[in-house]
């Protein structure tokens, strides 16, 4: 059975202050698989992140997901999980008040969904403690909640395994490869070429905002 394309990018630039961020960037990404993007701080990874979630729109090209034009058809992906820099958590909620706040925009999952996923990350969903009073690695942890807890079609992780120590790195590991067993399409930025050879099976080089590169990683899980 051949898998049909569920991300598209084609032609995508994106000028900001006239300068050339993303170049032509085309890509055709598929469920069930996880895509790794590497390059140097700059290369254009997290703004390609922006573009292809609906938070930036291309100056030039289009991005489709599910079949739908992004800025056309719809504003955002109908089922998309972020993590792109540390999420806007308020400082004065436990991690649990936090999501269900974000829960409550969409209304779609439950408080034991919403408790799942947190234990998914390691964290404890009954802990008091206040978001100000989480640690670096905690606060990666919530974030990647967020960005799994309602189940959504599309992943995008951008550097998920800063702060995390290696325990984290390990149990997020095997969150991903579980979740690309349910199908869904993930996409992750990293620096580090060993995780991302672990994880992918595609991955992509990037450089000055343009894809200079790309391979199928042979045997990945």
């Amino acid at each position: 059975m051949t898998e049909t394309v569920y991300v598209k990018a084609e032609h995508l630039s994106k000028e900001i202050k006239k300068q050339l961020i993303l170049k032509d960037i085309n890509l055709s990404l598929k469920k069930g698989f996880i895509y790794g993007f590497r390059g140097k701080n700059g290369s254009g990874k997290t703004m390609l992140f922006r573009a292809l979630c609906g938070l930036i729109r291309p100056t030039e090209g289009t991005v489709t997901v599910g079949g739908a034009t992004l800025g056309k058809e719809m504003s955002f992906p109908p089922s998309v999980g972020v993590l792109i820099e540390y999420p806007g958590f308020l400082n004065g909620y436990t991690g649990f008040e936090n999501l269900k706040m974000l829960a409550r925009l969409k209304d779609q999952i439950d408080d034991e969904r919403i408790k799942e996923s947190i234990r998914l990350v390691g964290l404890d969903p009954d802990d008091k403690r206040k978001y100000r009073k989480y640690s670096l690695g905690m606060k990666q942890r919530l974030g990647i909640a967020q960005a799994i807890m309602e189940e959504p079609e599309l992943i995008i992780l951008d550097e998920p395994t800063n702060a995390l120590d290696t325990d984290g790195i390990e149990e997020l590991k095997k969150l991903l490869l579980d979740l690309k067993k349910e199908n869904k399409c993930i996409l992750i930025a990293s620096h580090d070429k060993e995780e991302l050879n672990y994880l992918s099976d595609e991955i992509f080089m990037m450089e000055n905002g343009k894809i200079i590169d790309h391979y199928d990683i042979q045997g990945a899980k």
